[in-house]
């Protein structure tokens, strides 16, 4: 298409417009993070989840038991100070705080790595259902609605007795199926962008659509994204506890806050501290993260800027 200058001109203005949006996007980006610091709720809930992250990455290697390894002295113990079980031992003799500290590890591993796959694939999926659309985005979404009417724990679960249950299979197979709320998401807000000057002038200029997609849509889609993205998270955490408490989903030696809490609810009449210690860390784990994702919604919301 042969362009008088005045047009190109126009069009260069636009895309220099569109250009700037980066810029505008990372000033929007610093009052949001702003903004969340300023909610008392959610600077509190990052500050424990900081603290909660920092046990699990490193407390486990300060403490001087492992939390695979049994002490033969002390079956089923209560806390014990003098010994160094600060949150007594299991019923096999391992220590009961190397083990949540562990736990947590793994819990946040598996969420992390399901909400990073689950992003990526309802990312991709929702812009280009909606950038595109006709007849394209009638079938992707007709797919999308397809997997919607799959029971989603039998759907796990199936998965992890066909192709076995390990660690790894569990990040596919949670991060696999939580993508769907995210395409749906992604595809609304590409709607309303695909028709903005800023993308006209990207077409007019003879861009490609993936590189429409990927250079003007994607970025100017981060609130949306990484407000659901922190709700997805204690979802993620939520559904693994949920699968291990069923024995479906991390196996020993490795061990979750599902895995644990599952000990600790079968002996709770006489061993409370088994059950105590690690649903108060993922009480503790999921409250924080819900508190982060309103803080962060509220914190992108245009109407209160």
């Amino acid at each position: 298409m042969i362009l008088n200058p005045a047009k190109r001109e126009l069009l260069a203005a636009e895309l220099l417009a569109a250009e700037g949006l980066a810029v505008e996007g990372r000033s929007l980006t610093k009052d949001a993070i702003r903004r969340l610091l300023r909610n008392k709720a959610a600077a509190l809930a990052l500050v424990v989840l900081a603290l909660l992250v920092i046990l699990a990455i490193f407390g486990p290697s300060l403490i001087p038991f492992n939390y695979e390894d049994p002490d033969w002295n002390a079956f089923r113990s209560p806390p014990d100070f003098a010994a160094g079980h600060y949150f007594g031992t299991d019923a096999n003799g391992r220590d009961l705080l190397a083990r949540t500290l562990y736990g947590t590890r793994v819990s946040l591993t598996v969420a992390i790595v399901a909400t990073f796959v689950s992003v990526f694939i309802g990312v991709l999926y929702g812009a280009v259902s909606g950038y595109f659309g006709g007849r394209l985005d009638a079938i992707m979404m007709r797919f999308v609605d397809i997997m919607y009417a799959l029971p989603y724990i039998l759907f796990v679960i199936l998965l992890m007795v066909i192709f076995g249950r390990n660690v790894y299979l569990l990040f596919a197979a949670i991060g696999a199926l939580e993508w769907l709320t995210m395409a749906r998401i992604v595809r609304g807000q590409t709607l309303s962008l695909k028709h903005r000057e800023f993308i006209e002038a990207a077409r007019a200029s003879g861009q490609r659509s993936f590189k429409i997609i990927l250079k003007h849509i994607v970025p100017n889609l981060v609130g949306p994204v990484v407000i659901y993205a922190a709700l997805t998270v204690p979802e993620i955490i939520a559904t693994e506890s949920f699968l291990s408490y069923l024995g479906f989903g991390v196996q020993e030696p490795l061990t979750s806050l599902g895995t644990l809490i599952a000990d600790g609810a079968a002996g709770m009449e006489t061993t409370p501290w088994m059950l105590f210690f690690p649903a108060g860390f993922l009480v503790a784990l999921l409250m924080s993260l819900l508190f982060i994702g309103d803080g962060l919604r509220d914190a992108f919301d245009p109407k209160d800027r």
